[in-house]
């Protein structure tokens, strides 16, 4: 079974552990669909610049969570190829006096939602009090240094705890319902979750909004341990106690 070039081209961005893992994943998904494949190499689609499997650099032997969203974001300077990091933004506080957090995480409505809720369950904030003066006291805290400044530290803090950082469909198509495309990668996951599965201990799954709990479907996802959420896009995500007990203890936010 052939598996168009740009794809294999795109494993250069993943760690090699995972390299034979990924190439059965794409053979899954044209055994499944044989058109899918081609038609989606010659189409345009997010992310860009060879990045769909960028979320794989972390190695196989270091996984211990699998965090699954939705899908890409739709705006080709944000979706990186990574669950939740949006490219766009780089500081996550504001540089005003009175500010909180800054604004492209504060455009970013799931980012700014996960953000709070790691605020609240550190203690810096009351999940009835999120905005305002409370959180422009969060953000003086980590102007001091108290806590890491960047996104791109923040996917270095959730990596080095060990997450898998994947979206339910590896690719947004502004003209492709995502639970369609997320329907055809559904033999590439079950793939990517055989090769967890098999490791002692297993991962445990964080399921985050309906797409992402579609992948119940699989039988190997359903036999591994896991949490699911309402989407961080919801501001009941913020409220969220199975998601505060499962990140307060990781103290993302804290440096060092």
């Amino acid at each position: 079974m052939t598996i168009p070039a740009h794809f294999l081209a795109a494993l250069d961005r993943a760690d090699p552990s995972w390299h034979a893992t990924l190439t059965r994943g794409l053979e899954a998904v044209a055994a499944a669909d044989p058109a899918y494949l081609s038609a989606l190499a010659d189409d345009t689609y997010l992310p860009t610049e060879q990045r769909l499997f960028a979320a794989f650099r972390l190695p196989l032997d270091q996984v211990r969570y699998v965090l699954v969203g939705e899908g890409p974001y739709p705006r080709a300077e944000s979706a990186t190829g990574v669950c939740f990091m949006d490219g766009a933004v780089g500081s996550l506080w504001s540089a005003d006096a009175d500010g909180g957090l800054s604004k492209p995480v504060n455009r970013a409505t799931s980012l700014r939602n996960f953000m709070k809720m790691l605020l609240v369950a550190d203690g810096q904030l009351d999940e009835a009090n999120t905005a305002g003066t409370a959180l422009a006291a969060c953000a003086a805290r980590a102007r001091s240094g108290a806590a890491i400044g960047t996104l791109a530290e923040l996917q270095e803090r959730l990596e080095g705890h060990g997450f898998l950082l994947l979206n339910a469909s590896l690719v947004f198509r502004s003209h492709v319902a995502p639970v369609k495309d997320a329907k055809a990668w559904l033999p590439f996951f079950a793939t990517v979750m055989e090769a967890l599965a098999a490791r002692q201990p297993q991962p445990k799954l964080v399921l985050w909004g309906k797409i992402a709990e579609q992948l119940n479907k699989l039988p190997i996802v359903q036999a591994l341990p896991q949490v699911a959420a309402e989407h961080p896009y919801n501001l009941s995500f913020i409220a969220n106690k199975d998601m505060q007990a499962l990140f307060g203890p990781l103290r993302l936010l804290q440096r060092g």
